[in-house]
């Protein structure tokens, strides 16, 4: 028979180990020695330290699932509580127990990483969902499909919850991003009814524009060009194919007729400045007929030079005024000397004059009697009012004496 402190071989083979409750036997022994049984078994033993080294290392220093490390250490344990190994069980059977409490740890670790995971991942899709919520309300199409489009690659990115709960956040995240989409499209459909709207009503423009290029009549045509501009803006942008070229046709029309239009006034601009200077030089002539005093003369001058003034076509509108007005001046200073010589000659007009003269004169001289009158008598209010009317007499009187000196009286 042959023994060690964890086991033992009897005589008929039987090889035995030795645990706080007791032998146990581990197997039968025939090929050989007991002391090679004993090694045997020891080895077996010595596999199962290492085995269990292992583990304890890939527990601490891997992923491993707690599930396949607890499939593992009940591999493990099996083979121990099987007894088919000579040593210290009891050591084996404390180290996976110590190596369960530390994979269960481990579970509860991940467990509790997991929820946190879990919770952030939540917390970031329902703003991820508010985002897209708000964005799809937004009219900045460009920048809000973009971030959109960004949201989606982060929504990837993010782990998964519950079936339930992801699929409420993704319906109500997808269900913004087709609103905002639905409302794209109508917007851009609206927009291009409105271009088309916009093409039609500029092509019909250009034509107009077009058809009035080869106009002379300069007025009306530039105020309706002017109206043809205020109608092109009003009327916003067409396709950009068609923009660009429908422009180039309006403003190609306005600048045939503009530049015709300029070269007419040109030369209508350098006429008319010739034509200033002469009614300047007829303006001067007229003025030195100026004062009055050979009235036929005058008469027969003004009319020499008004004869070559209306001979002479227009001046530029902004010098009109002026020249026409030294004109009329000298007509209007003619026409008050024939005034005054026709008063001055005039018989009846005079006796009138005369008349009227020596009607006032005799007023005046009884309103002064009876102002002498009142103030001899004391009454001063009656001479005050005397008084009063008298210079209003008085006035008519010098008024009349002016005008009867006219006459040569």
């Amino acid at each position: 028979m042959s023994s060690d402190p964890w086991g033992r071989v009897d005589e008929t083979g039987t090889v035995y180990v030795r645990t706080a409750d007791g032998e146990q036997v581990v197997g039968s022994w025939q090929a050989g020695t007991p002391e090679e049984a004993l090694a045997y078994f020891e080895r077996k033993y010595e596999g199962l330290v290492v085995e269990i080294g292992l583990l304890e290392k890939r527990v601490k220093t891997t992923d491993l699932s707690a599930k396949d490390a607890q499939a593992a250490i009940d591999h493990i344990r099996e083979q121990v509580d099987a007894h088919h190994a000579v040593g210290d069980l009891a050591a084996l059977k404390e180290r996976l127990d110590r190596l369960v409490e530390t994979v269960d740890a481990r579970r509860e670790e991940r467990k509790q990483q997991r929820a946190k995971q879990s919770d952030e991942a939540r917390h970031a899709k329902e703003e991820l969902v508010a985002e897209a919520e708000q964005l799809a309300q937004s009219d900045q199409w460009r920048a809000a499909g973009e971030r959109l489009r960004a949201l989606v690659d982060t929504w990837k990115g993010l782990p998964r919850l519950d079936r339930k709960s992801d699929d409420e956040l993704w319906h109500r995240f997808s269900h913004a991003r087709s609103a905002f989409s639905k409302r794209r499209k109508a917007h851009f459909a609206s927009l291009d009814a409105q271009r088309e709207e916009a093409r039609r009503t500029k092509e019909r423009l250009v034509a107009e524009a077009e058809s009035m290029s080869g106009s002379t009549d300069w007025g009306p045509t530039a105020a309706r060009y002017r109206e043809l501009m205020t109608e092109w803006k009003a009327a916003g942008r067409a396709q950009r194919e068609h923009e660009d070229d429908l422009w180039n046709r309006f403003r190609g029309a306005q600048d045939v007729f503009f530049a015709a239009r300029s070269s007419v006034f040109a030369e209508r601009d350098a006429e008319q400045s010739e034509n200033l200077k002469l009614k300047e030089e007829l303006a001067e002539e007229a003025e030195k007929i100026l004062p009055v005093t050979d009235l036929k003369a005058a008469r027969a001058a003004f009319r020499s030079v008004n004869e070559r003034w209306e001979a002479i076509g227009h001046v530029p509108r902004d010098a009109r005024p002026k020249v026409e007005g030294r004109m009329h001046a000298v007509e209007r200073a003619i026409q008050e000397a024939e005034e005054a010589e026709w008063r001055r000659t005039n018989p009846e007009a005079r006796a009138r004059a005369a008349g009227l003269t020596g009607q006032l004169q005799a007023a005046v001289d009884k309103l002064r009697s009876q102002i002498e009158q009142a103030r001899a008598q004391g009454n001063n209010a009656r001479a005050d009012k005397l008084e009063r009317e008298l210079e209003g007499r008085q006035a008519l009187l010098d008024q009349a004496l002016k005008g009867l000196q006219e006459f040569g009286g």
